[in-house]
């Protein structure tokens, strides 16, 4: 003990400079947009080898469990496949087929969750796809069972994802059984509940009725599943609306990027230049 105090007092000069130089390097990168994004940038590329070794540990020990999960994903293609097919004629299916392939508005590409947070105010994750990938700003994150969030940042091979389980997170959302919509957000209180905001009250609402995405962006296409109704608050005149996501935000792995088509071009409507 005596060795330790003697170190601090010899050193106490130099240890004080390094304290005050972490100071100066935090309010930097802290108060300044450019800094913050930087920074994030080259901290995922140095913590995204390590969390993506950890995330295959732990994908040995859970094959089984992503194994069905796939497979019932598959089931439920299949059946949606065969149900098209046994209502659609032959020429008709060709039309479909030749609009899809003219007329995409999305792509989609699959990556992995290796890092998620879902316990703090501002929840993130790390997924193994970057701009390497095509990974941009701004893109959907989704999975069979709904939206998880919106790529924040990207280096070249991993990006962080602002989860939906962040209080800076607002998504355009609305009920399956109406065009009634809201901004949807998160509290910071439980992980596998958010909430719809200003609904109109003439809106009609009843318990289990499930939200989707309202397609109101250029971010996450319309009808994306969500949650449903879990409760309905009606203080202050106001419809808050509780939703139980689909999802469950503490055990995630597989995920799909989605890449909006004509977001520049829509964009540049909404954003034209002066000439």
């Amino acid at each position: 003990m005596q060795q330790l105090i003697y170190y601090f007092q010899k050193y106490r000069y130099f240890l004080f400079f390094v304290l005050l130089e972490f100071i100066a390097l935090f309010l930097i990168i802290n108060n300044n947009t450019f800094h913050k994004s930087k920074f994030i940038s080259s901290a995922n590329g140095v913590t995204g080898g390590l969390y993506e070794n950890f995330s295959k540990l732990s994908d040995y020990f859970n094959l089984r469990t992503q194994n069905e999960e796939l497979a019932s994903e598959n089931e439920e293609l299949k059946n949606l496949l065969e149900k098209h097919n046994s209502t659609q004629g032959s020429t008709i299916r060709a039309f479909v087929i030749d609009t899809l392939k003219y007329n995409q508005k999305y792509s989609y590409s699959k990556a992995k969750i290796i890092k998620n947070y879902y316990n703090t105010p501002n929840n993130y994750l790390t997924i193994n796809k970057g701009t390497l990938q095509g990974v941009e700003k701004e893109m959907a994150v989704i999975n069979s069972k709904g939206i998880i969030g919106i790529t924040e940042y990207s280096n070249s091979n991993y990006s962080r994802v602002q989860s939906i389980l962040n209080s800076n997170s607002k998504i355009n959302a609305r009920l399956k059984n109406s065009a009634h919509f809201g901004s949807l957000e998160w509290d910071g209180k439980d992980f596998n509940r958010v909430q719809l905001h200003d609904v109109p009250r003439q809106a009609t609402l009843k318990i289990g009725d499930t939200i989707i995405t309202g397609g109101r962006s250029t971010i996450f296409p319309e009808g994306i599943l969500i949650g449903s109704i879990k409760n309905i608050d009606t203080k202050n005149n106001k419809n808050l609306i509780h939703i139980q996501l689909f999802n469950d935000m503490s055990n995630l792995k597989h995920v799909y990027i989605v890449t909006y088509l004509d977001k520049k071009e829509i964009n540049s409507l909404n954003n034209p230049t002066n000439e």
